[in-house]
């Protein structure tokens, strides 16, 4: 599936580390994996190589609000500690990563560009310019280009081209997407983690990142919705003919509900949290207000009585919310122009999606089928890491054999002039172009 380059004779037995981390609203999550190549599934056929979990290191989060770092000191703090428990249990040193980014008003656009070919054959070298010309008309002030991928090719008019290597025209068209981001809080991302004494290696969209997890080929294929609901930010991808498509972020989440629940019920952000947790829910109640939970009020000292407060009451604060994300969600998906691609495909993934009654809740409001999504494929994954909530950074972990479809001026955009490293990631992409 790569465009760039086929096996070479002896050198595909490649095996490289990789090691990602997830900065969230709620989490930072890091995580250290080996690739080795691998033959290819019937299941997940886009995947070269297969990926062993060797460390992982998770933390609260702190200094991060909406996906945005607030506070640099606490940030910077969580990232220290969740990489420290990563190389601990890896028993090795690393000294750059792959970083996802939900936040910086994320927004997707297409372009179309065209080079002339003069009748000749295809190569790698005219893919890459034209690429480059695609790529180079995203770059506005104030945005930095963080995707920068082709949908489909053309040559002489002849559109839906997926590889067109080999192939005679006169010219070479190209459709692609570029996904770009504010400057601001991507710069602020990375100055947390050089203030760690790590590297940026290559910025990822959480969105892309969990579809790559969270969906199986078929989905990728005929077109899906992967919707990440995390603690403070929603974010969405559309895939189609196996293509990262469209993305987009909203910036509320699940920590939104738990601050409901304690404006509405006025008890503590923990409480609030337990509660939602151990009693929430996105179904409509009964209405048997004889179903009851017990609040600690806020600034009530342990020897005081809980209130009892009844469930519907607490179901409806979280149904407010959840439906009107989720209809958030249903108009940026309609106005994306992506609608029919999706068809009746949606996948929920991320911490929040484990909310009971969200699935339902999720087919009501946006007349879709709806199943969650937990990360496929790597193995090495303790069992508290299979669920929803790890989609993404088992998505940056899977990221690097789906690199090489990249164009150069998006790697280009942020690698030098950001962190100043060819570092690991670069040798390693190159190993895969190289490779596959």
């Amino acid at each position: 599936m790569s465009w760039l380059g086929a096996p070479k004779n002896g050198d595909a037995r490649r095996s490289g580390v990789v090691t990602v981390l997830d900065v969230g609203s709620t989490k930072v999550c890091c995580m250290i994996a080996r690739l080795k190549p691998q033959e290819e599934s019937q299941l997940l056929r886009g995947r070269t190589h297969q990926v062993q979990v060797i460390g992982i290191g998770h933390q609260k989060s702190r200094g991060v609000k909406s996906g945005v770092v607030i506070d640099l000191d606490k940030a910077e703090q969580s990232v220290r500690l969740a990489v420290d428990a990563a190389e601990r249990m890896a028993g090795l040193t690393v000294d750059s990563l792959i970083v996802n980014v939900a936040a910086g008003r994320l927004k997707s656009e297409t372009f179309v560009a065209s080079i002339n070919l003069g009748g000749h054959e295809v190569e790698a070298g005219d893919i890459k310019r034209v690429l480059m010309a695609g790529a180079k008309q995203a770059l506005k002030s104030e945005r930095e280009v963080v995707h920068s991928l082709p949908t489909s090719f053309s040559l002489d008019g002849e559109r839906g081209i997926r590889d067109p290597r080999g192939m005679v025209g006169a010219q070479l068209g190209v459709d692609m997407h570029v996904l770009t981001g504010d400057v601001a809080p991507l710069r602020n991302l990375e100055l947390c983690v050089n203030r760690a004494h790590l590297s940026v290696e290559r910025m990822v969209a959480t969105p892309y990142a969990s579809g790559l997890a969270a969906l199986v080929d078929d989905e990728l294929e005929m077109g899906a919705a992967c919707i990440d609901m995390g603690g403070g930010t929603t974010t969405i991808s559309v895939f189609a003919d196996g293509k990262f498509a469209y993305a987009d972020s909203i910036p509320v989440g699940g920590s939104h509900v738990t601050m409901d629940l304690a404006r509405g019920l006025s008890t503590r952000l923990d409480n609030a949290e337990r509660l939602k947790v151990m009693h929430g829910s996105a179904l409509p109640g009964s209405g048997d207000d004889r179903d009851v939970v017990s609040v600690q009020p806020i600034g009530a000292d342990d020897s005081e009585m809980p209130i009892q407060v009844p469930r519907s009451a607490m179901t409806r604060i979280i149904r407010a919310r959840i439906d009107e994300t989720l209809e958030l969600i249903r108009d940026r998906l309609n106005k994306s122009g992506y609608g029919n691609a999706v068809g009746k495909r949606v996948v929920l993934t991320g911490g929040s999606s484990q909310l009971a009654g969200l699935p339902e809740a999720a087919r009501r409001i946006l007349g879709r089928n709806v199943r969650i999504g937990r990360p496929l494929g790597v193995a090495g994954l303790p069992e508290a890491a299979k669920g929803p909530a790890f989609s993404a950074p088992v998505g940056l972990l899977i990221y690097p054999q789906v690199a090489s479809f990249e164009s150069k001026q998006a790697k280009g955009s942020f690698v030098p002039r950001m962190t100043g490293t060819g570092g690991t990631f670069h040798r390693m992409s190159q190993w895969f172009r190289d490779s596959f």
